[in-house]
């Protein structure tokens, strides 16, 4: 979208402003790069503010921009028994199973109400005010559609918070993989050597990812039985990020989306991470704006994830009006 915009902007000789792209393929694992490269290259990458579109929107009937994106930690969690797989009639009852180990270990992660459990995980969480809350429930939301999409019978979560406030103001764990044991055809009646999960935490303003890491990896070792070795080690992680929705940069991303939809757009929080944002603000100096396109129904991370074609035409039409009213505003 980008780059078509650039190519439009150059064509039609509207270009108002400069324009550099940063684009690097290690997202998904963390971006381990990247922070060498912008901590070293801060000339190159001078610049006003940063947008970026890996973000989504309701919808084409309803736009909306994100304000800010939670962060992460990522961890994995290896518990081992027996030194071999053994039989499960012979040692069944007699010596501790790995996968039910990790089970009732990652069962204690939540109790009754799925308030996370781990001592000091919410002592720096930022609550949303009233304000933000009221603001972010003019978001159309329609249970029943959102269960049917999902092939759902209940939604689940937090006692106390809609479904968007679980997926946007709240931290939260959750498991990402599970494995141990006998997983090929037919059955084979083993008591398993080993049993690994990976583990994620979606983390909110004032959370610190090192913090959080550092606290889970030392929870799964601590709670650990006796009659079991745990080894706990960290995989990514990735600080929350917030956009001032008073700053510059956001108010000509909601004024170019206005212009080409027609509605002002909704300002609501995303439930994914993009470790880069607080990145580039700490070594630029900058603020972020998202200015997404995408749809939730998208099937991220999912088979058959794509993107809608008249997403990809809206987002083209609309992001040269950006560069205009930032242009416009900034002078």
């Amino acid at each position: 979208m980008h780059v078509k915009a650039l190519e439009t902007l150059i064509q039609t000789n509207t270009l108002v402003n400069n324009i550099k792209f940063c684009i690097e393929g290690e997202e998904e694992v963390g971006s381990p790069n990247l922070g060498k490269f912008v901590a070293s290259h801060k000339e190159l990458l001078k610049a006003d503010c940063v947008l970026i579109s890996d973000s989504a929107m309701i919808s084409l009937e309803t736009p909306s921009i994100d304000i800010g994106v939670r962060g992460l930690s990522y961890i994995e969690v290896e518990v081992t028994g027996p030194d071999r797989d053994l039989h499960s009639g012979v040692y069944g009852g007699a010596v501790a199973n790995p996968i039910t180990i990790l089970a009732k270990m990652i069962a204690s992660c939540h109790d009754a109400n799925n308030h996370i459990t781990i001592p000091g995980f919410y002592d720096d969480v930022l609550e949303a005010t009233e304000a933000e809350r009221k603001l972010m429930s003019l978001a159309p939301y329609n249970e029943q559609e959102f269960k049917d999409d999902l092939g759902v019978k209940e939604v689940w979560g937090e006692a106390g918070y809609s479904t968007n406030e679980r997926t946007g103001i709240r931290p939260t764990i959750e498991l990402n993989g599970i494995w141990g044991g006998y997983q090929g055809e037919g059955a084979k009646t083993v008591l398993p050597s080993k049993a690994t999960a990976k583990i994620s935490a979606r983390l909110v303003p004032n959370q610190s990812s090192k913090k959080i890491t550092e606290m889970l990896l030392n929870y799964f070792t601590k709670i650990a039985p006796p009659n079991v070795t745990v080894r706990a080690f960290e995989h990514h992680g990735g600080e929350p990020y917030m956009t001032p929705i008073d700053c510059t940069a956001y108010l000509a991303a909601a004024k170019a989306m206005e212009t080409t939809f027609g509605k002002t757009p909704i300002p609501v929080r995303g439930g994914g991470s993009i470790p880069i944002c607080a990145l580039f603000e700490k070594e630029l100096g900058i603020k972020i704006v998202f200015m997404g396109f995408g749809l939730d129904s998208d099937n991220l991370h999912s088979p058959n994830e794509k993107f809608n074609l008249a997403n990809f035409y809206k987002g083209i039409e609309t992001i040269p009006y950006f560069h205009q009213y930032f242009t416009e505003m900034s002078s």
